[in-house]
């Protein structure tokens, strides 16, 4: 299972500072809680979470290691192969960086109002962990808001951390959690276990899949019977990758690097240069790992290769965002990604919802029934759809409704349409 964070638990919320020294207009972003490119990166993210997670809506099989058998045909098995290379694992990265970036945004926006920071982003990680905790048992049980939340508070923890030891923390824990990986590989591999029953694994799948057809009560109970997994996949894999992130963003948030992507256009290329061959790399081993060898030990390899890799693809994607916003086209481009960034918690439940319908017993039931190609077609119009709709409401009104719900929670009292 793979879960889907949102820029919901990293918007600006304008919320005060904690006592003490902390991030100073000279050293973090002072314009704006609302930036372009900001949001833009949110929408983009969105985009590719997406298309991950519909596989995981469209078929009780995606991450078991046994193919639906409803579609196993060669386009079948080639666009898994794609999205797993591509988008699984990369795009829940960029979402949490984006949440360490937006913490400073935060701190500045208090900074500017004289506010109390504490109260307020206390108040912002409770509502996120209510919102994932009901959001995981009605809707999809993938969710990372809960993790957001709790990671949330230990970032909170450590946001004095300078910058450069902020970069090297990340590194550390990214390369402690791949050697772990690589630990449990070896001692799998010593025992001489792993694999998996795909008898027992297929016979799983189908009782999952009629569980999702069911009344609302049976889709509610396949969601409760996945709960353990998820927490056990989000605690010893994605978070620690997630908070890698938070890190990486509360840097960058710091030194303020996304106010200026047209100056760091060197930078950038690097990026792309390096993350681009590196990150599909991984991402091959992580999708040939997943294509018959789970459970084994060359899977282990592949997942401590992915979380070395991954943030680097994430950051060349990022990367060639920025270059696009700078460039001729930029303006039409932010035109479509960034209201939907600005709205990305109600865009990521709203997805959650509208594919609940489509593919479970609370509407369609449509779970096993449609290709991969066609799920992939179906996430591209939906995001559009949302692109769309963002645009019309943020033409009338300040905030998502979801954001404004999460706002007044954070501020404990109802927003004034004049706060950014």
């Amino acid at each position: 299972m793979t879960t889907r964070p949102t820029t919901g638990p990293g918007a600006g919320t304008g919320a005060g500072t904690v006592p003490g020294p902390a991030l100073r207009p000279a050293t973090g972003p002072t314009t704006s809680s609302r930036l372009r490119d900001v949001d833009a990166l949110r929408g983009f993210a969105l985009l590719g979470i997406l298309l991950v997670n519909i596989t995981f809506m469209a078929s009780a099989y995606q991450g078991t290691g046994v193919a639906d058998p409803a579609f196993d045909s060669p386009l079948d098995g080639a666009v898994r192969f794609f999205t797993e290379v591509f988008f699984e694992a990369k795009f829940y990265l960029l979402f949490s960086f984006l949440f360490g970036y937006s913490f400073t945004l935060q701190l500045a926006s208090a900074d500017r109002d004289g506010a109390a920071f504490l109260p307020r982003f206390l108040r912002r990680c409770a509502g996120l962990f209510v919102l994932g905790l009901c959001h995981a048992v009605l809707l999809f049980p993938g969710d990372i808001l809960t993790t957001y939340a709790v990671l949330g508070l230990v970032l909170l923890a450590v946001h004095r951390i300078r910058p450069r030891t902020a970069v090297r923390t990340a590194v550390v824990l990214l390369a402690a959690t791949a050697a772990g990986y690589l630990l449990l590989a070896w001692a799998l591999a010593a025992t001489g276990g792993g694999g998996i029953d795909a008898m027992a694994v297929t016979e799983h799948g189908r009782q999952a899949t009629e569980a999702l057809r069911g009344d609302a009560g049976s889709v509610i109970a396949a969601h409760l019977r996945q709960l353990p997994d998820v927490v056990f996949m989000l605690a010893f894999f994605q978070a620690p990758a997630a908070f890698a992130a938070f890190l990486l963003g509360l840097a960058a948030g710091k030194r303020g690097v996304l106010r200026d992507p047209a100056g760091n256009g060197p930078f950038l290329r690097r990026l792309q240069w390096v993350g681009f061959p590196v990150g599909i790399a991984g991402g091959l081993v992580w999708a040939h790992a997943a294509q018959g060898h789970s459970g084994t030990a060359y899977q282990l390899v592949a997942v401590a290769v992915d979380v070395v890799t991954a943030p680097l693809l994430a950051a060349a994607y990022a990367a060639t965002v920025l270059r696009l916003l700078t460039g001729p086209q930029g303006r039409r481009m932010a035109a479509v990604l960034a209201p939907a960034g600005r709205m990305t918690l109600t865009n990521y439940l709203t997805q959650s919802l509208v594919l609940s319908f489509v593919f479970t017993g609370f509407g369609a039931g449509l779970v096993g029934r449609l290709a991969p190609a066609y799920a992939a077609l179906t996430a591209l119009a939906l995001f559009a759809a949302q692109a769309v709709f963002s645009r019309w409401w943020l033409a009338r009104h300040r905030y998502g409704p979801v954001e404004w719900l999460l706002r007044a929670v954070t501020l404990a009292r109802r927003p004034r349409r004049q706060e950014t």
